[in-house]
């Protein structure tokens, strides 16, 4: 396989690293210390918790995708960053999930419902990467056991 077939896939997750940490860097500070958060000053301030586990899927997925360039994908790395993967999108859905209650409160007091939707659509998204992370650390197991049964039978 050529190097360069999954060169789209890392510029995205590149971009998207990028837009992320320029949104923890610049955008959330200001917005922190503006006099109209409200309420909102620890839900942006949990957002810098997420970000941990959020960096750590880009990196494991930055990992894995080098995997499938060496035509490695298919060995205990590949298994391993798909494990971690998974469990970097569980924490992040267990940790909005966990701030829900509060969510919900400061989106009551203010009035706003969006920040709810935002906060369900982040849950839904994080379980369904987790999900399927899951599924394919669980494929790509047995592919490993049946290309080492076809190995020992060789």
């Amino acid at each position: 396989m050529k190097k360069g077939s999954t060169l789209f896939l890392k510029i995205v997750i590149y971009a998207i690293g990028a837009l992320v940490l320029g949104i923890c860097i610049f955008a959330l500070p200001r917005i922190i210390v503006s006099d109209n958060t409200g309420y909102y000053v620890p839900i942006l301030l949990g957002l810098y918790v997420t970000a941990v586990p959020f960096f750590i899927a880009l990196y494991q997925s930055l990992k894995l995708l080098g995997y499938i360039d060496k035509n490695t994908a298919f060995s205990e790395l590949g298994v391993r960053a798909l494990g971690n993967i998974k469990y970097c999108a569980v924490v992040i859905s267990g940790l909005f999930a966990l701030g829900m209650p509060y969510i919900f409160y400061a989106a009551d007091l203010d009035d706003a419902p969006g920040v709810v939707l935002i906060a369900l659509i982040i849950i839904f998204a994080s379980a369904v990467i987790g999900v399927f992370a899951a599924v394919l650390q669980k494929l790509l197991k047995n592919v490993i056991e049946i290309k080492s049964e076809n190995e020992l039978t060789v």
